[in-house]
């Protein structure tokens, strides 16, 4: 794990286990409960084409709203077969996105977890894996219908949280199902034309109390993930004072100049260089030092990206 002071660029080499003694008593770490799910589907049109579905959110009425891949884009009322006999039909579109409905009896979550594959990044290049279902998890996971996972929080064990329960230390949750437009580069010169993809996120009352009192304590509040600091600073940008509960789709999209509301330190992976994520980190901490931070990661031969080392970004 790579610690950045944000005040003063020092950069440290340590274990991801020495979390514990850099997060005091006191401190609330707030991680994101979304639970991935095997949103990758395959299967042929009615004309033997083939085609690839990309789960983007599962709604209501047995349908989902999907990213869909085929030489040619399939019309409102085509039927695809995939995978295991399974059908589904095109009923509408919306921009990029198609709007289906699983022919099927049974919960959607249920029928992905029958017939779907772990969509797994895109720079993870080999198939998914049974094992994917269950490692490509975090251990706290709750709510089903991320597409991707929130990739701190895989460094995060059952032993590490126990220590730091009997520290003191506080905990969190809230829900961002994080969708496929994460992995998208920023295409944009002009970064403020950028347009970033909703994604559903709730931040409870509960979560809001526990940040309030924390601040109050004169203690930290430490994201884990960046789907959990985009959460709490949506929640943020929905109150008048310094937070409230929040349950709806955000397209918050924090790059430098970003004044931070709610989010005192934070663990991170490395990120791709053009992505959004990667312009959120410059935010939290100057570009210059991220990018000198980076270079000593590079130096160190940590590992980059989801299955990838972390990062404990705070301030002196």
């Amino acid at each position: 794990m790579l610690c950045l002071n944000v005040d003063t660029g020092e950069v440290e080499h340590k274990q991801f286990v020495d979390i514990i003694d850099l997060i005091d008593e006191g401190d609330l770490l707030i991680f994101n409960n979304t639970r991935v799910i095997p949103a990758r589907l395959f299967g042929q049109k009615e004309t033997g084409g083939k085609v690839e579905v990309l789960i983007e959110r599962v709604l209501e009425d047995q349908t989902a709203m999907v990213h869909m891949r085929s030489s040619k884009s399939p019309k409102s009322g085509a039927i695809l077969t995939l995978e295991g006999g399974l059908k589904v039909e095109v009923i509408g579109r919306k921009e990029a996105l198609f709007h289906i409905k699983f022919i099927a009896e049974g919960n959607v979550f249920d029928l992905l977890e029958q017939y779907g594959h772990m969509p797994l990044p895109p720079y993870i290049d080999r198939p998914d894996e049974e094992q994917d279902k269950e490692r490509y998890q975090t251990v706290y996971n709750e709510k089903p219908g991320a597409v991707a996972a929130p990739t701190a929080g895989l460094h995060f064990d059952e032993a590490i949280l126990q220590t730091l329960s009997q520290k003191g230390v506080q905990t969190a949750f809230v829900t961002l199902h994080v969708g496929a437009g994460t992995f998208q580069p920023v295409r944009v010169d002009n970064i403020e034309e950028h347009q970033m993809h909703a994604e559903y996120a709730e931040v409870p009352q509960d979560v809001v109390d526990k940040v309030l009192a924390t601040k109050k304590a004169g203690k930290r509040v430490i994201a884990v993930g960046t789907t959990s600091v985009r959460s709490l600073e949506s929640a943020a940008q929905a109150s008048n004072e310094t937070i409230e509960a929040f349950m709806s789709d955000t397209n918050i999209f924090i790059y430098p100049g970003y004044e931070f509301k709610v989010v005192d330190a934070m663990i991170t992976n490395f990120h791709l260089p053009e992505s959004t994520l990667m312009m959120l980190i410059s935010a939290f901490a100057d570009r210059e030092k991220v990018m000198a931070a980076y270079a000593a990661a590079i130096e160190e031969e940590y590992r980059f990206f989801s299955y990838g080392d972390a990062m404990f970004i705070h301030h002196e």
